[in-house]
């Protein structure tokens, strides 16, 4: 990499956690030391609803209320970004798998060039049993990515 690299397209990973505040604060900083655009990206998972582990069934109301709040807080953090001098940031709301959606899918579709992701707060065995979005992202992906280390 030399001297003049710079990213031009960043792609944060938000979760609503709270990790969020952290991995936002790293992805605006990126984003402004490089005058990038930035991508705030929430993937919600519903594999669980589809494959049977749930006994209920989202209503077409509780999915549009579920999206209307995930959009107003994402709208909250898009107003972060740009207070703090990002010029171009859009927020973005998918259904998937978040370890698809996040390493490899949405960054093809946007043309990242950086992805920005938190670290998980699951236990080691937890993440041999579930599996870790951040691991996976980082092994996976096609472009850099920056992992943030919560502070606990």
């Amino acid at each position: 990499m030399t001297d003049d690299f710079q990213y031009h397209k960043i792609l944060v990973a938000v979760d609503g956690s709270k990790a969020t505040s952290q991995v936002l604060d790293a992805a605006i900083d990126s984003a402004i030391r490089n005058d990038a655009s930035l991508d705030i990206l929430n993937v919600t998972q519903v594999d669980q609803i589809t494959d049977g582990y749930s006994n209920a069934v989202l209503s077409e109301k509780n999915t549009y209320d579920a999206v209307r709040t995930t959009r107003e807080r994402l709208d909250d953090l898009k107003a972060r970004a740009e207070k703090a001098g990002v010029k171009d940031v859009n927020i973005h709301i998918r259904f998937g798998n978040p370890k698809r959606v996040i390493a490899r899918e949405f960054p093809k579709d946007h043309h990242n060039d950086l992805i920005v992701i938190g670290t998980t707060g699951l236990s080691g065995f937890e993440r041999f049993v579930v599996g870790s979005v951040t691991n996976y992202v980082n092994r996976t992906a096609h472009c850099d990515v920056l992992v943030v280390q919560i502070e606990k």
